[in-house]
């Protein structure tokens, strides 16, 4: 595993100072990009689970369906979304292969944050405050997917092949 950080707990949407509009929340940044992009979403209310299994079962889908948005650090300091399938593990070795670099790591929540615009549990690329590039493991591809939307309580549905194409993502197996 080397330098690699393996937590890959699930980076959520949230909002940050000076991110959003006044009185605007993070969802509402994630539905201003998504019209801008053209990409068709659904956000629903939700409430907390306590297990994958719970969470696809609370929002009527399965759990490979619930797909993390980690925000991961490369060396020179720069970021990439990664977007993991539930049940499934980033796979350093492979994202690395993938990416072209030999360290990759999980940065702490107040660097996601800084990174991203959004908390841990409300991460997701739609909505960033810098676009930074995604990395689609190949099996989201054809589904329609579960996503943070901007904001604790929330998920974003969104057909994931619209996705890759609105973030021009690089899909390829990164996950064990």
């Amino acid at each position: 595993m080397g330098d690699d950080e393996t937590t890959d707990e699930a980076v959520g949407l949230g909002t940050a100072e000076g991110q959003d509009t006044p009185g605007e929340d993070g969802t509402a940044r994630v539905l201003r990009d998504a019209a801008s992009r053209g990409l068709d979403v659904e956000v629903v209310e939700r409430p907390e689970a306590g297990s994958l299994e719970e969470a696809a079962a609370l929002l009527g889908v399965d759990p490979g369906s619930l797909v993390k948005s980690l925000v991961v650090k490369r060396h020179d300091g720069t970021f990439l979304f990664a977007l993991v399938p539930g049940g499934r593990s980033i796979s350093w070795s492979k994202l690395r292969s993938v990416v072209g670099v030999n360290k990759l790591s999980m940065p702490s929540p107040d660097v996601a944050l800084a990174a991203t615009g959004f908390e841990r549990g409300t991460i997701t690329p739609v909505g960033s405050s810098t676009a930074w590039p995604v990395v689609a493991d190949e099996r989201i591809v054809g589904r329609r997917v579960a996503l943070g939307a901007g904001a604790h309580g929330r998920s974003l549905f969104v057909d994931a092949d619209a996705l890759v194409a609105a973030y021009s993502a690089t899909v390829a197996d990164i996950t064990d």
